[in-house]
């Protein structure tokens, strides 16, 4: 049976194997984390369960039929992508949902669902590069040709973006910029465009909507020994959600306590998204946490690993931005929980419950696949090739 499922199933296994073992330990992160929500609620924990479940499933199909389409398709599908996008998160600054002074949401009427924008942004901006540097590579250093829409693209998207979720900005501005650097995009022009890009970001931080939160979040990290020399109370301590965190994650040990017996998850905000990992250390130990650290790690392995063999530039610029995407949030949110940075909000991809983060990082995952199903056609053409060419001249002598 499950091998049947995985004939069906093209592109690198190891993809779809590393996905279905996050998926999996997601539903069990989840239902164990949302206790303490489904009581504030009125809500069973078996309805979160279910919804998130819904959610993973149609994330899945997406995966698969994004594998499907040949992956080609897809730098068409980008330039619509970006037309619709930056009117979108314009809309989203103005009138969108806000939590926490942030306007990251739009609802949308029919299903009274909310959408988070920047998640479309990210997708439809990593392969809108990846077209352009494609197409670009033979006047990669023309200024006016390759470098001005290539940057104001980026510059873009990062403002609009930034004004409200400025974590999520830097971390695709970070992408954006590796991926310029493979597409040959000249050093010196990507470090003036990061400096003009980190004055816009000094000027969000200090004029945004959000800036009281971004001062106390980084003021709490580069402060937290002061703090706790202090007499301040901990719910008072601005930074008393990572020192949650790390209580969290010590008290797992090297084995942890087992699935379902966390006790964090009763006392950290928001501990099914933004802090999963500590609790998926508690209840599975630091070995929990080290195989979820190892399974990020192997999937930007594997996706490397399909940028070496990719025969065309597009494909391969695509399996290294999407992947390095990826990659960083689900570092960017390890290293909140363990105090290796301030707070973010950022989710764990495939992980944290959430609806839009999820069903694009699938799409991302099956373009990505898109890309190793298209390496494993043209190496069996090849192959087939190279059986039927003597057999071609046998017949020819005969």
């Amino acid at each position: 049976m499950v091998e049947q499922i995985f004939n069906k199933l093209k592109g690198d296994k190891w993809i779809w194997i590393i996905v279905i073992i996050l998926s999996g330990w997601s539903l069990l992160a989840v239902y164990s984390s949302v206790g303490t929500l489904a009581y504030k609620e009125g809500k069973g924990t078996e309805l979160y369960l279910f919804k998130h479940f819904s959610i993973v499933a149609v994330g899945l199909v997406l995966m698969y039929l994004s594998h499907k389409l040949d992956y080609r398709y897809y730098a068409g599908i980008s330039k619509l992508l970006m037309i619709i996008t930056i009117p979108l998160l314009l809309y989203t600054l103005i009138f969108g949902s806000s939590v926490n002074d942030a306007s990251r949401w739009v609802t949308i009427p029919v299903i009274n669902q909310t959408f988070q924008t920047s998640d479309l942004a990210k997708l439809a901006l990593i392969t809108f590069l990846a077209r352009m540097l494609s197409r670009k590579q033979e006047e990669i250093k023309d200024v006016k040709k390759s470098f001005a829409p290539i940057m104001g693209a980026v510059c873009i998207v990062f403002v609009l973006i930034a004004w409200a979720n400025l974590s999520t900005a830097v971390m695709l501005f970070g992408t954006s910029v590796l991926l310029l650097l493979i597409g040959r995009i000249s050093f010196k022009q990507i470090a003036l465009v990061s400096f003009g890009v980190g004055l816009l970001g000094l000027i969000v931080i200090s004029v945004g909507p959000r800036r009281a939160t971004y001062f106390s979040r980084v003021k709490g990290f580069f402060a937290t020994e002061e703090v706790h020399k202090s007499n301040v109370p901990f719910q008072e301590d601005k930074n008393y959600q990572a020192n949650l965190a790390k209580m969290t994650i010590a008290s797992g040990e090297l084995f942890g306590k087992g699935a379902g017996n966390s006790v964090g998850r009763n006392l950290l905000p928001h501990p099914y998204s933004d802090f999963i990992f500590a609790i998926i250390i508690e209840e599975y130990g630091t070995i929990g946490g080290a195989i979820l650290l190892f399974l990020y790690i192997a999937l930007m392995y594997r996706c490397i690993r399909i940028v070496t063999l990719s025969p065309r530039a597009f494909g391969a610029f695509l399996a290294a931005g999407l992947g390095f995407s990826l990659t960083i949030q689900a570092l960017a949110n390890m290293a909140v929980a363990v105090g290796l940075g301030p707070v973010t909000g950022v989710p764990l991809p495939l992980v944290s419950m959430g609806g839009t983060s999820i069903l694009f990082t699938s799409v991302a995952l099956g373009i990505i696949l898109s890309v190793s199903r298209n390496i494993e056609e043209l190496k069996g053409k090849e192959e087939l090739n190279e059986v039927q060419l003597p057999k071609k001249v046998v017949v020819g002598t005969i």
